[in-house]
């Protein structure tokens, strides 16, 4: 965001008063830095139940009391079982996050903080499907954020010291964090100990320790009280009951002049101010407050799970001193009562952590938070593609850009584009995802932002189009690495010509022709098409749906194995890619004039150029081609600008045998309805999300075996374009020449896509089974020729 948010949503819960003490830290300072701005309030335990804050306060005070054991067994499986944990946080966060949803959509947030790890596991549920498209941050106030507080999808975690950053990227490689501040309220600061212990009506001398365990003074409370009252050289001892009156009553009965029991305080800020030292059991808000005031803590006892977690980071990082027993504590409290420079060095390590950063800053940067993806696997149609993949054939797919404009030198070409990526490729989520292959798992994407201008973006000068020819094919022939975002560029400037293109090649699991299209745009050009809005999801009942689809599995089966093909066999790594530019608006008047779609005249002319260029093709000869067709219209749900692949393939037998090129575009147009009547789509859909539903190993297997030339010819496509040239700067790109990828064994692929003034044809063909695809390109001009003549046979 680019402006204050006008609406921010703190998600927190009442369960003591810890992650509500730190939920009005961030409203203060939300205060501060956005005036004007609402600070809202969303309980996460109340939104998933009426019943659920009693429950699981009963569920934690029951735990951390009477069975401390189980919550240890609880804490430590988190840690010690991956699957466990992941579990568990799949669980709750679809439970919160199905309830939050409405909840959040009320509220309508430009930002949402949360300081409560439920509500954060249901911010990660929203976000992992979609549903939430603001900067989400999460302040986590224990010291030791558990599996159950940090989150792939959130943008940002403040946690509390670099011992606590390591231990967040322990209990999620994938999450990302930052050191902050203590989040606190700014009254919990440095003070004068002699005015705080006189506006409580404490004498001003004397070693004065307070005894703090949380709102819900729960914990071995009692002990420490008579730990520290052994201790020789403690003056008084001040301890804060809460909400828990038993335990206030118990102390008042005590005859003890040194001891001052006190219920709920509202002024805590001015008690801490009051202590040499404060002792305290679970490492929250309590001992967050005290560093904060410059005081010395004392973790005394620590309550089961989380509590002595947090204790043993805090003593790591010197911000604490950890007594597990009583005799530990007299023992402390003897030693600093009696050594004052003991106790004013460790006054002086807790200020100087208050001084790594300013929170009020720290909340201020929360509005332009970089959006955070967690690692996930794959979609079946994505991973399709990676399984698809073999030594010989890289499944890739790409585009050629030609720009128009000015005349302008390599370099000036070079930093215009070079601009524009530094600038915007690490906004896009296409470009920023690294593949990740295992051994027996589903391929995963890790979100990598990191971009390398040097590794994604090259420039090369050539002169003479065989000079450019070679370029194009070095470019596209090499596969796109994969240790890194998969996606090239390469500026490619003709020099004796003047022409100037940009190659773009990337991996097919990013995404299809639309969403590499979409994305190319919104990377180079000025102004790009506005996002399509998604469609409203497949209204076909279930019933109607199961029978399309089984149709569809019936017409696929009949079809057979594809014909015998001469450009078919093992493939090589030798490839051949070639472009031709038709004029668009006399495509589209030949299309009008014979009365068909402009998809089957196309497609007609590749029939054609196949006719031309097959040897001896014989009455009646078919020639399969494998059509993807996009899925992100209507009633798919998808939009142009989503990642992946939204295809439905069909499949198509093109009439190669001598006929009139006339006859032979009303012969394909009359069979391109067929595989819709026939369900096809529908039915590869279903296939290809159902192979996603098997071990990885034999999804791969299947995915090999059927994606290669028993099965079809060749590969075509005819992508959706657009009418009006997009522009970058002073230029325009004024074509665009799609480049598909071919399929195990199979030799040619063919793209087409509408652009401007002209109509694109992208061949690419391994040159060890077909002819060059220069061969092709020529029959295909030629074909449009007599076609658009009436002339040829």
């Amino acid at each position: 965001m680019t402006v204050q948010p006008r609406r921010v949503l703190l998600l927190s819960a009442t369960i003591g008063e810890g992650h509500n003490a730190t939920g009005r830290a961030v409203a203060e300072a939300a205060g501060r830095v956005w005036p004007g701005s609402e600070v809202s309030w969303l309980d996460a335990l109340r939104a998933m139940g009426r019943w659920v804050p009693a429950a699981f306060n009963w569920i934690y005070v029951t735990n951390v009391e009477s069975t401390p054991w189980l919550y240890d067994f609880f804490y430590d499986s988190l840690w010690r079982y991956r699957w466990f944990a992941n579990a568990s946080r799949r669980f709750v966060g679809a439970w919160s996050g199905r309830l939050l949803r409405q909840a959040i959509a009320e509220h309508e947030p430009d930002l949402i903080v949360s300081t409560y790890p439920l509500g954060t596991a249901g911010l990660d549920w929203l976000r992992r499907r979609g549903e939430l498209d603001v900067p989400v941050a999460a302040v986590v106030s224990d010291f030791s954020p558990h599996p159950f507080w940090v989150y792939p999808e959130v943008d940002l975690h403040y946690v509390m010291s670099e011992a606590s950053l390591r231990a967040m990227r322990r209990a999620e490689p994938d999450a990302v964090g930052a050191v902050c501040a203590p989040p606190v309220v700014s009254a919990f600061r440095p003070g004068d100990r002699a005015a705080a212990r006189r506006s409580f009506g404490l004498p001003e001398a004397g070693f004065t320790v307070l005894i703090s365990c949380g709102s819900l003074g729960f914990g071995s409370v009692d002990r420490a009280v008579d730990a520290a009252l052994r201790a020789e050289g403690v003056d008084r001892v001040v301890v804060v009951c809460g909400r828990n009156d038993g335990l206030r009553e118990r102390f008042d009965t005590r005859a003890e002049e040194r001891l001052v029991a006190l219920g709920w305080v509202d002024d805590m800020p001015g008690l801490v101010a009051c202590a040499d030292v404060v002792v305290t059991n679970a490492g929250g808000a309590t001992a967050l407050e005290a560093v904060a005031c410059g005081r010395s803590v004392i973790m005394f006892e620590p309550i089961a799970g989380h509590g002595r977690a947090n204790a043993e980071l805090m003593a790591d990082a010197e911000l604490a001193e950890l007594c597990p027993r009583a005799a530990d504590l007299t023992a402390t409290l003897r030693r600093w009562a009696a050594e004052p420079d003991e106790l004013a060095q460790q006054e002086q390590r807790a200020l100087k952590h208050c001084q790594i950063a300013d929170f009020t800053d720290q909340v201020a940067a929360l509005a332009q938070l970089p959006r955070h993806r967690g690692r996930r696997a794959l979609r079946s149609q994505d991973a399709f593609f990676v399984y698809a993949t073999t030594p010989a054939v890289a499944q890739q797919t790409g585009a050629v850009l030609l720009l128009e404009g000015p005349s302008q030198t390599t370099r000036d070409w070079y930093e215009q584009i070079a601009e524009r990526v530094e600038r915007r490729a690490s906004r896009l989520p296409l470009l920023t995802r690294r593949l990740v292959v295992r051994r027996t798992g589903r391929p995963q994407w890790i979100h990598d932002a990191a971009i390398d201008l040097h590794e994604h973006l090259r420039c090369r000068e050539v002169r003479g189009e065989g000079s450019a020819a070679e370029a194009r094919e070095e470019f596209f022939g090499t596969a796109v690495r994969t240790d890194r975002p998969p996606w090239e560029l390469l500026l490619l400037h003709e020099t004796d010509s003047g022409r100037v293109s940009v190659l773009a090649k990337l991996h097919h699991a990013l995404g299809d022709g639309v969403a590499v299209t979409s994305t190319l745009l919104r990377l180079l050009t000025d102004n790009p098409p506005p996002v399509s809005a998604p469609g409203r999801g497949d209204r076909l009942k279930w019933h109607r749906r199961a029978w399309v689809i089984a149709r569809g599995l019936v017409s696929l089966a009949g079809a057979g194995l594809a014909p015998a093909s001469p450009w078919a066999g093992r493939s090589t790594p030798n490839r051949s890619f070639d472009g031709l530019e038709l004029p668009a608006a006399e495509v589209r008047a030949c299309a009008r004039r014979d009365g068909v779609s402009s998809t089957a005249l196309l497609l007609g002319l590749v029939a054609e150029a196949l006719h031309r260029a097959l040897p001896s093709p014989a009455p009646g000869q078919h020639f399969r081609v494998m059509v993807p067709r996009t899925a992100r219209t209507g009633r798919s749900g998808v939009g142009t600008d989503e990642p992946g692949n939204h295809t439905a393939s069909v499949s198509l037998d093109l009439p190669v045998g001598p006929m009139p090129v006339r006859q032979r575009v009303d012969s394909v147009a009359a069979g391109l309805g067929k595989p819709d009547r026939t369900g096809q789509p529908a039915a590869t859909r279903a296939v290809l999300a159902g192979l996603g539903s098997m071990p990885a190993p034999l999804h791969a297997w299947v995915v090999r075996r059927i994606y290669q030339r028993r099965f079809f010819n060749a590969v075509v496509s005819v992508l959706p374009g657009q009418r009006r040239p997009a522009r970058m700067g002073a230029a325009q790109i004024a074509g665009v020449l799609p480049v598909l990828s071919l399929a195990d064994g199979v030799g040619v692929a063919v793209g087409a896509v509408s652009w401007g003034e002209r109509v694109g044809f992208g061949i690419t063909t391994d040159t060890g089974l077909a002819p060059d695809a220069g061969v092709l390109t020529g029959h295909l001009r030629d074909a449009f020729a007599a076609l658009r003549t009436g002339d040829g046979p």
